[in-house]
Parts: structure tokens; sequence; C-alpha cells
């Protein structure tokens, strides 16, 4: 049975959007998914389902939560398999002069249209740095990523794809959640 890890976009910032993750533990439990966890108040949600098509799992979630809460949400879906896949391929965290703490991860839902990528030679975002991966982007901002220009706004407007980010280290907590041999 796949696992998933649902990243939802926009929820408890600033006071809107407010969704207590056991409320939204009980919603994805609603929708049949077992072994449901929550990583802290952002909306990360690992879960398990017979469900085998992502773009499926995801309009159900959306479904529900607008549902429940009343509010539409952007969600990120990703395999317990290529969530490794992405902790293994960051580029800036095998460098050496790099400090973990200002690496984040931007989720792609979709993989953009190849002519797509070429938008983001324009995206300058100095001294903060990216590199595209498969249906992600990995960015290094030495500033906060607060002070960035590489924010989830950018990217969309840029790929027409949703996505969000997380830091470096809820990555990894997320990659570390899922059972070995789950990945």
């Amino acid at each position: 049975m796949p696992v998933y890890i649902a990243m939802l976009r926009g929820i408890n910032v600033l006071g809107r959007k407010t969704i207590k993750m056991e409320s939204l533990r009980a919603s994805f439990e609603a929708l049949g998914f077992r072994d449901v966890k929550t990583y802290i108040q952002s909306g990360n949600v690992i879960f398990r389902t017979a469900q085998n098509s992502s773009a499926s799992v995801a309009k159900m979630i959306r479904d529900r939560i607008l549902r429940d809460f009343g509010f539409p949400v952007s969600i990120v879906l990703i395999t317990s398999k290529d969530l490794q896949k992405v902790v293994q391929r960051n580029p800036f965290a095998k460098k050496k002069a790099i400090d973990p703490s200002k690496l984040h991860v931007t989720f792609l839902a979709e993989p953009p249209a190849k002519t797509a990528w070429k938008n983001l030679r324009a995206l300058s975002g100095e001294p903060d740095q990216f590199l595209a991966g498969t249906q992600e982007i990995y960015i290094y901002c030495p500033a906060g990523y607060g002070r960035t220009k590489l924010s989830n706004t950018a990217f969309e407007r840029m790929l027409s794809v949703a996505a969000t980010t997380r830091n470096w280290k809820t990555v990894n907590k997320l990659s570390e959640m899922v059972k070995p041999d789950d990945a």
C-alpha cells in the first residue's frame, strides 16, 4: 500500500486558514486513509492508501478540506519513495560551505511543461541560489527564506504549477518519519 506525504500550502499562517492537526488527521482518516500522522502545524501529513493515482488522492483531499474547513487549499502530494530521492539528490546538502538551516525545497504539484523550466533562467535572487530537480526546486538562502525572491508565488508564476516550500529540517524529518521499508 503506497505511503504518501501531503503538503498543504498556506494553512495556519498568520491566523488564516486555521486547521488543528487533530482535525486534519480526522479528515484524512474519514477518507479511508490509514496510519495517518502529521508533523508540525504547517500541514504535513503522512498516510497510507490503496489508491495509486496521486491526482485522484489529491482531489479527494482538496474536496474534503473544503467540505470540512470551508476553504480551498493547494496540495502537493509525494510518495515516500520520491521524498527519499529528493533528500538524496539535494546538490546543496553535499557542499561544505552551505549552512543546512538555510536550505529549502520547493515541491511542485505536478511536473511543469518542459518549456516552462526555461522561464526560471529569468528568475534571479542573488545572493540566493536554486537548482531545479525533477518535480522540486532546491533553494539556498544565505540571508533566510523570509528575504528571498525565490518564493512559492515566483515559482508558480514562472512554471504555471502549484508549489509549496519546506525547510530542509522539515524535509529530513518527514523522510525519517516514513518507515525505511516504505521507501
